[in-house]
């Protein structure tokens, strides 16, 4: 049998199956299909084991889409000692004229890319990070269920034409007034207990979310990163953690406009000869830390100032990450009110300020270094 030094497995994963194809690494070999397996721990360790066996000697790459099957396959795969390679649906080549998509084309398509390294693999966050990142993302789906429950309450109540008299919604005293309403219909008044009843049990889910958050994110690896970045302006614990947890480890950029570009906040460019045309921003990858950053670029609209919850937030921090941190206030705050007066759009100028905004959230994370022992903040010996 010929020895092969690499083996480029394909893999087109699926809720109940997967399909499988390889190709050798010789000069014109073609895509092979294996064929179709369970999608089980067992079956692929049973697929390894034969690809060994088939090719002793020789070391297997596997590459898969990333989908909603998450990355258990990666972490299996690599455990037993292979290669295994994650990448973007869309950032795989496709040819104009390729009308026909089955799941045995899709595996035999990943096997010749990843051999010609047409792949760009994405990458893949820790068990620990994405537990983090769930329940930082589960929050997020408990406070938008509870914005939707009050929308509706208040829809009912515009729609019997019942106005609240007085001028904060949702206080104390704003829920004892609904308690205390009785409207013409009984069927409208179980309605009302209902929505109000369902407001209490999300705004208590909503805290019991808030406090496990806050209590797995002091312990997590990458709180001294979370701890640091909160010295910018418009970034508290919420969009801190929920900024790491959805990017990772921000050093694996070696430069701020690679981390814009990854967040798709560049704009789009199409440019032909002599014609030059810059378009809207691209919203390529992951598009909640972006809503993140412009969120909280919101905040410079307002003049430069350290507010006392901002020195709150800056106390016990390093003097240079506080720096740098004044330093982006300076200029961002400048930057927003000079965007402004030329007439831009308002959030064209959001959106430009959350550009800058990822780029000294790199400077910062830059400083940091992590300790797994003591997840205490101490700075680089290496300058950003």
């Amino acid at each position: 049998m010929t020895k092969h030094n690499i083996l480029f497995i394909g893999l087109d994963t699926h809720k109940e199956f997967i399909e499988v194809a390889y190709i050798e690494d010789n000069r014109g070999a073609q895509p092979i299909h294996f064929g179709r397996i369970y999608s089980s721990k067992v079956t692929i360790k049973k697929l390894i084991r034969q690809f060994e066996s088939k090719y002793p000697n020789t070391t297997l790459h596997f590459v898969y889409e990333a989908g909603p099957c998450g990355y258990w396959i990666y972490r299996l795969i690599t455990s037993l000692g292979h290669c295994c390679y994650v990448v973007a649906p869309s950032l795989i080549p496709k040819k104009p004229g390729e009308r026909v998509k089955t799941d045995k084309r899709d595996a035999l398509k990943l096997a010749k890319l990843l051999k010609s390294e047409d792949l760009t693999p994405i990458y893949v966050p820790e068990p620990e990070d994405e537990a983090i990142r769930d329940l930082s993302r589960a929050r997020e789906v408990a406070m938008k269920d509870l914005k939707d429950a009050k929308y509706q309450l208040k829809a009912m109540l515009l729609r019997n034409n019942i106005n609240y008299a007085g001028t904060a919604n949702w206080s104390l005293k704003h829920l004892r007034w609904l308690t205390e309403l009785v409207l013409p219909h009984p069927a409208q008044q179980i309605v009302l207990q209902e929505f109000i009843q369902t407001i209490n049990e999300r705004t208590a889910r909503l805290e019991r979310l808030d406090n496990e958050l806050s209590h797995h994110v002091y312990q997590w690896r990458y709180y001294p990163v979370v701890k640091a970045i909160q010295a910018m302006r418009g970034v508290r614990l919420l969009v801190a953690a929920g900024i790491v947890s959805e990017l990772g480890d921000l050093t694996r950029f070696d430069h701020p406009r690679k981390l814009m570009s990854y967040l798709g906040l560049v704009p789009s460019e199409h440019s032909s000869g002599g014609k030059r045309h810059i378009g809207a921003i691209t919203k390529c990858g992951n598009g909640r830390a972006r809503r993140l950053l412009v969120e909280g670029a919101h905040s410079y609209r307002h003049a430069a100032n350290i507010s006392t919850e901002l020195q709150k937030r800056q106390e016990g921090l390093p003097k240079q990450l506080i720096d740098i941190a004044w330093k982006a206030q300076l200029r961002l705050c400048k930057r927003y009110k000079k965007l402004i007066n030329k007439g831009k759009h308002y959030n064209l100028v959001v959106t430009a300020i959350a550009r800058e905004m990822i780029a000294y959230i790199w400077a910062i994370a830059k400083q940091v270094v992590l300790s797994p022992v003591n997840p205490k903040l101490r700075l680089s010996r290496v300058p950003a």
